[in-house]
């Protein structure tokens, strides 16, 4: 039964085929012996044509999407190209502006540093102390180079903070915000003096009696007395002043001058340590 089923397949395909055959050789015969178009002419041109068409479609369509697939791959690998060459130039301009903006800073440590008493030293800041009790940065700069317990640190915008330890490459270095700091000023525009302390994310000024006038706003500079800071460094500006507390002080808080969070170079005063011998 298979068998002739198979057998009766390949007789209609056969007949197919041959039927498309016939018509194609009348289409020839039809062209060659006369001009104008019979039936069987027609019928085999409507066959061939339609086949010929199908076969133009198929083929465009195929060259079509080969041609916007390799389309597609040079894109892809001129966009993988651009976005290369896109992260170089930020990479060059980033280390650009970084150089620049660290000239600029150096330049204003070296204006700085002909203010000051020399000898001077200019020292970056290669870490923060991870103790929770002091509020201490480290220094690239130690005993090697000359650097004491009880110099003074200073930066463009003001004062830093005292040396406290050394080895011989580093240093450590204590901040005057530190609440175990303290140090003398005076308020430029009146030359009152108090003692500077520190607290935490600010300062106080102590010792400063209720009649003297201070207002916020004024500008507190180190006077220069105990030999450690030099004279006229910048210390703050006066944020808030209160006198109807007890006692005979005012109580004035105190804005650094300079942004302990956003310190990278500073200058170290090249002095003996005053309780040396």
């Amino acid at each position: 039964m298979k068998k002739k089923n198979k057998r009766a397949r390949q007789i209609r395909l056969f007949l197919f085929f041959g039927l498309l055959l016939a018509l194609f050789i009348v289409l020839i015969v039809s062209t060659v012996g006369r001009q104008e178009f019979n039936a069987p002419h027609k019928l085999a041109l409507e066959v061939i044509g339609t086949a010929q068409y199908a076969m133009t479609r198929m083929t465009g369509s195929f060259k079509n999407g080969w041609r916007n697939y390799t389309a597609l791959i040079n894109v892809r690998e001129e966009n993988a190209r651009l976005r290369e060459e896109l992260q170089k130039h930020k990479a060059v301009n980033n280390e650009y502006r970084e150089a620049v903006a660290t000239n600029v800073r150096l330049a204003k440590l070296l204006e700085m540093k002909e203010t000051l008493p020399a000898p001077t030293l200019t020292a970056e800041i290669i870490g923060v102390d991870p103790s929770q009790w002091f509020k201490t940065i480290i220094i690239d700069r130690g005993s090697s180079d000359g650097v004491q317990a009880g110099m003074p640190a200073v930066t463009v915008e003001g004062v830093v903070g005292q040396v406290t330890n050394t080895s011989p490459h580093f240093a450590k270095i204590l901040l005057a915000t530190d609440p175990n700091s303290a140090l003398d000023g005076l308020i430029q525009e009146t030359r009152v003096q108090g003692i500077v302390k520190g607290g935490g994310a600010n300062f106080h000024m102590e010792y400063v009696l209720k009649n003297s006038e201070v207002a916020e706003g004024d500008r507190i500079v180190t006077s220069g007395i105990g030999g450690v800071f030099p004279k006229g460094v910048p210390i703050g500006t006066v944020s808030k002043v209160e006198r109807s507390g007890r006692g005979m002080f005012q109580e004035i808080e105190i804005q650094p001058a300079a942004d302990f969070s956003q310190l990278e170079y500073l200058i170290i005063v090249m002095k003996k340590d005053p309780l040396a011998k």
